[in-house]
């Protein structure tokens, strides 16, 4: 049974055509990244990076190094997408991709963790088998057939990401439109669109579509009746949130996932009339199954669940933001909020609270993470405390933060009493600094 489910074999129209797109879309991404000014902003013009903790190593090139990092990314995405040297163009994307997305947190966004989940995919996948630079060299590399594990592991792992994404909608603020309403009220300057979208009626349309879109996408579009429907709603929806949102290409990336749904017949027609149309449905088994099946069971696992582990981790995630990245929950609520930090010389008695200028060291985007998120605070006092340690000095950091969460009044966030610059990161359960609510007791 699994044997004729994972390993028949079926026509690739669709991974090829598919392979074509994604290049271009990451080639598009690397080299607007650095036209639209993101290398500058985000990479090039801080003094240093948010690495993820535990990532101090990954660090930006210096001088106008990262704009050749982005340029080579660019270039690979276009050999990904002429099928040259495909296996290796795409796996370097892939390193440098991720290399871009451990080293910085200030322009942290979930679609850059699919796409890195996505390149890895891509990497392992026989995507450059046909209608390739490689087959064009290589004529023996020529493939009309792919498993069908292949089709299977990209419509799993899409199917995990929307359904986490519409579970994560179900809680009070969402629920109540206050999410869609402060989503929207940044967006009334816009034109044309602006006033229209400060409606209640579009709050309620923009709350209940969220959910229900990607809770029911993948499987309406498994399912021949409705498919084409929520195709055209899936145009709708991901042109909305390219115009209203500016997400990049993330838009157009998840409407090219679409050729996987179709049959397989309508999209050889439609995108490779002139290659051959496989249908022997051959079993093949290859000599790696059981490698194969045991490293798809360990990727799956961890992607059903990294995403709950803040089901485990004491307080709200909303609120600690502990389990937050890495787990589908996008665009769920706005944080905002004062933080200051105070140093103390250890070794002069008679030393008092200094406040430091965060301007002298943040960029603007900067500023806005370490205003509101616990691990960048973190960060930034060991960054204090290690360009002290340079002068000779031990010093204490103190952080006095208040946050609020959708608007709502805010609250103090992080104890003022303990020292930031001399306490662990813990990885994998809370870190107890962070002020907690009960919410029982709130009410």
């Amino acid at each position: 049974m699994i044997n004729r489910w994972l390993f028949t074999h079926i026509d690739n129209s669709a991974l090829i055509i598919f392979r074509v797109f994604f290049g271009f879309l990451i080639a598009a991404e690397s080299f607007g990244a650095i036209f639209t000014g993101w290398v500058t902003r985000t990479l090039v013009e801080p003094k240093f990076t948010f690495n993820f903790i535990g990532f101090d190593f990954l660090q930006p090139l210096p001088g106008n190094g990262m704009y050749f990092y982005f340029a080579v990314m660019g270039i690979l995405g276009l050999f990904v997408m002429l099928g040259y040297k495909y296996r290796w163009s795409m796996l370097g994307y892939t390193v440098l991709w991720a290399g871009v997305y451990f080293m910085q947190k200030s322009s942290y966004n979930n679609h850059y963790y699919l796409l890195l989940l996505l390149c890895i995919v891509m990497s392992i996948l026989p995507a450059g088998n046909y209608f390739s630079i490689d087959v064009k060299q290589n004529p023996l590399l020529k493939k009309i057939a792919m498993p069908r594990w292949c089709l299977l592991i990209i419509i799993a792992q899409l199917w995990i990401v929307y359904t986490y994404a519409s579970v994560a909608k179900f809680y009070p603020d969402w629920l109540d439109y206050t999410v869609a309403k402060n989503l929207m009220a940044g967006r009334a300057n816009y034109p044309i669109v602006g006033p229209i979208l400060q409606n209640h009626w579009a709050h309620v349309s923009v709350t209940y579509f969220g959910i229900l879109f990607d809770l029911l996408v993948i499987p309406l579009l498994l399912w021949k009746r409705t498919r084409f429907t929520i195709f055209c709603l899936g145009i709708f929806f991901h042109l909305f949130n390219s115009i209203v949102f500016q997400i990049g290409i993330f838009p157009y990336l998840s409407l090219a996932f679409s050729v996987f749904f179709f049959s397989k017949e309508k999209i050889h027609h439609i995108f490779m009339k002139k290659k051959e149309f496989y249908n022997k449905a051959e079993i093949i088994v290859p000599s790696y199954k059981q490698f194969l099946i045991s490293i798809a069971i360990l990727w799956f696992l961890i992607q059903i669940t990294l995403p709950i582990r803040h089901w485990f981790i004491p307080g709200d995630v909303l609120w600690t933001e502990e389990g937050h990245r890495m787990s589908w929950r996008m665009m769920l609520r706005g944080r905002s909020g004062t933080t200051n930090f105070y140093i103390v010389d250890k070794n002069d008695p008679k030393s008092t609270q200094k406040y430091v200028n965060k301007h002298e060291y943040l960029s603007k985007k900067q500023l806005r993470l370490v205003s509101t998120k616990p691990d960048a605070m973190w960060q930034f006092a060991q960054r204090l405390k290690k360009e002290h340690a340079n002068e000779g000095k031990d010093i204490s950091v103190f952080v006095k933060s208040n946050v609020s969460i959708n608007g709502k009044k805010r609250k103090k966030f992080i104890d003022p009493e303990v020292d930031l610059a001399n306490v662990p990161w813990n990885y994998f359960t809370t870190n107890p600094w962070i002020i907690k609510y009960d919410k029982k007791r709130e009410k």
